[in-house]
């Protein structure tokens, strides 16, 4: 498998269109995949996995385990894992339409945060903040 190619200037594009016209007289045939939009970093994903697990925590220790939001005649306790499945993934669906964590684009996980915190905030009082990097090194 081949590694992606990032085009993100006048330069790189000039170059990737006359390595694709050689390509092209090469074989005669090429498949072209294209995306658009950067998707999350590492970083990223570490603070979003710190935030579920955070979050998981946080919902363990005010009583509302999973019984008591999801399924009513089983106690459940939360985990990271859990509330990727089941609170993040639902919100991220509906807000960008991508069942994929891996897939969204950076820009779009501060919406999907935005809604669900709101609402865990307004709802049950549980607030926990997206982790940056500082509190991830606190909190590691």
């Amino acid at each position: 498998m081949t590694k992606p190619t990032i085009i993100n200037s006048e330069q790189s594009l000039d170059a990737y269109i006359k390595h694709i016209k050689s390509q092209y007289e090469k074989h005669k045939y090429l498949k072209v995949v294209v995306s658009t939009g950067k998707q999350r970093s590492t970083t990223q994903n570490a603070a979003l996995h710190k935030y579920f697990t955070l979050l998981a925590d946080e919902l363990n220790a005010g009583g509302f385990d999973m019984r008591k939001m999801l399924k009513q005649d089983i106690d459940i306790p939360w985990t990271m894992e859990s509330v990727k499945e089941h609170l993040w993934r639902p919100l991220q669906e509906v807000i960008v339409k991508e069942k994929s964590t891996a897939k969204v684009e950076r820009a779009d996980y501060s919406k999907i945060y935005d809604v669900l915190s709101r609402h865990l905030s307004q709802k049950l009082g549980v607030f926990v903040p997206f982790p940056s990097i500082e509190t991830m090194n606190e909190r590691a």
